[in-house]
């Protein structure tokens, strides 16, 4: 049997299907165990019954996290008890048998909860727990629809995506860089980028007018919160373009990535504050134009801070 997505058993209703995912929740109920079974779709419930005597005695022993192989059938949710906020809400699955695929050790921290409030450095030495979790699936799932949502919109505006080379040479830049010893001519070293621009000017050079790429920037920065090692950078170089059409363009493209996605902007065209005005008015040139109540309706404000005076010499 074809395992079958927990998103699609919504349209599966009557039919028999083989799921297979990680245990969410369980809950015993003295005849009956629930759990709660989760993959990267969503989550659904399913419903152990008296009628699969040995499916439901290994249910019993369920632990948080273990992967397991599930067999059994779709049924509608009676109305009262559709869950509406939920992927699959108006349906459970009544299961027929169940396959424990690898046991899981206690976790050091809850999966099924969010772990915000967990110390940092745990969550990072124990990553692949912390990507299961709701808060961090959603984030990654939306930072990559929102990047194929701008490449769409370049696609359509006639740019090219080209990589660009990762060992290159040393070249002045704001930062410091991290080398690479060459195996081949010792004492002499390759340089990690930190950003693609004498190659995307070689390209325009080359006649690759519109060009793009999901560029990743390794940077030997002091680490704080606004500093990191290496970032990625959506990278874009035109030619034959004046100021003003870069920042229309990446404007019209965050908006249309943005709204595509569901989210409010709250005000269009983005505003454009100077930097004297920004430092006057917020003491920064990182600041927030969102009230509380925009925030709390999760409305999203973009800003130009222009006339930088480093660069008007």
């Amino acid at each position: 049997m074809k395992r079958s997505w927990i998103k699609d058993t919504v349209g599966q209703i009557g039919q028999e299907v083989l799921l297979q995912g990680w245990v969410h929740r369980r809950r015993n109920m003295g005849k009956m165990v629930f759990i709660d079974l989760r993959d990267q779709s969503g989550v659904c419930q399913v419903v152990f019954l008296t009628n699969h005597a040995e499916a439901l005695a290994t249910a019993g022993g369920l632990s948080h996290e273990d992967v397991v192989s599930i067999k059994g059938k779709v049924n509608a949710r009676p109305a009262k008890q559709v869950k509406a906020d939920q992927v699959c809400g108006s349906v459970e699955i009544e299961a027929l048998d169940l396959t424990i695929l690898s046991k899981a050790a206690v976790p050091p921290f809850e999966v099924n909860k969010d772990t915000l409030a967990v110390e940092e450095d745990l969550r990072l030495k124990y990553r692949y727990l912390d990507l299961r979790t709701e808060r961090m699936q959603r984030n990654l799932t939306l930072r990559s629809a929102y990047i194929q949502k701008c490449r769409e919109f370049l696609y359509q505006h006639d740019f090219t995506e080209i990589e660009t080379p990762l060992l290159t040479k040393s070249t002045p830049e704001g930062s410091r860089d991290f080398l690479v010893p060459s195996r081949k001519h010792p004492g002499s070293f390759y340089a990690l980028p930190q950003s693609p621009q004498q190659y995307k000017q070689l390209l325009i050079g080359g006649g690759f007018e519109r060009y793009f790429q999901l560029a990743r920037c390794i940077r030997d920065e002091d680490l704080r919160a606004d500093r990191g090692y290496e970032h990625t950078q959506l990278d874009i170089e035109m030619a034959f373009v004046e100021y003003n059409d870069v920042l229309n363009l990446v404007e019209n493209m965050v908006t249309q990535a943005v709204e595509a996605l569901g989210f409010t902007i709250k005000q269009k065209p983005f505003p454009r504050v100077t930097y004297t005005e920004a430092m006057q008015t917020y003491g920064a040139d990182k600041f927030d134009l969102r009230t509380d109540e925009d925030k709390a309706k999760g409305v999203l404000a973009f800003a130009w801070v222009v006339e930088f005076p480093f660069f008007s010499a």
